[in-house]
């Protein structure tokens, strides 16, 4: 489980493309390593992936092809920066929202309207089925970074970034075209999907 406050930003050193699988070698900053272990859960670019080997400040994991498929994962190249998140111990602060790890697909930038040091970014869902669950206010995460949604059109909606979000993440650097991962609130897809059943089935029982 993760926060979506992000711990710090890797660099990618190595990957490893198999037919099926990467294999993804990143550099954490040294604070990150500490007192981690083979088999921890740590997120990349929102993704929850499990450390597979560790040596020092770099970290090897797998990356399997339901998540190259539905993630920016398997788009990354040797170079790129990624935001990271250790996953959540009891105790700890719960200063976002909270996040499962399991990205659900990725949103296209579409605008970036700068204001001052202050970003609006409008995205769009690869996937449109996605959007009923965006709504104004609501809890968002977009690249293992915990937002809250602007504004809302037919398929596309906003975020506003404040400087020290454009300062600690990598989300700053994107530009017109950029994938960025997406996981919803996981309380507002079952609030909507309970919604749903429940319409459908009471237009099933009044048609019989």
């Amino acid at each position: 489980m993760f926060t979506g406050i992000v711990n710090g930003i890797a660099s990618i050193v190595s990957i490893k493309k198999k037919k099926k699988i990467h294999v993804i070698t990143v550099q954490l900053p040294s604070v990150l390593s500490k007192n981690l272990k083979i088999g921890d859960s740590i997120a990349h670019n929102g993704c929850c992936l499990t450390v597979k080997s560790i040596d020092y400040d770099y970290i090897t994991c797998d990356v399997i092809q339901e998540t190259l498929k539905k993630t920016n994962l398997g788009i990354l190249n040797i170079g790129d920066k990624i935001n990271i998140e250790r996953s959540v111990k009891y105790g700890d602060e719960i200063g976002g929202h909270i996040i499962s790890g399991h990205v659900m697909n990725t949103v296209k930038v579409t605008k970036i309207l700068k204001f001052d040091k202050n970003y609006i970014l409008w995205l769009k869902l690869q996937d449109k089925n996605l959007m009923k669950y965006i709504f104004y206010k609501g809890f968002i995460c977009i690249d293992g970074i915990s937002l809250t949604v602007g504004n809302v059109s037919e398929n596309e909606f906003s975020i506003n970034l404040i400087p020290q979000t454009l300062l600690s993440t990598t989300i700053g650097s994107k530009k017109k075209g950029s994938l960025m991962n997406i996981e919803v609130d996981f309380y507002t897809r079952t609030i909507v999907d309970t919604t749903e059943y429940l319409i459908n089935t009471q237009s099933i029982i009044f048609k019989r």
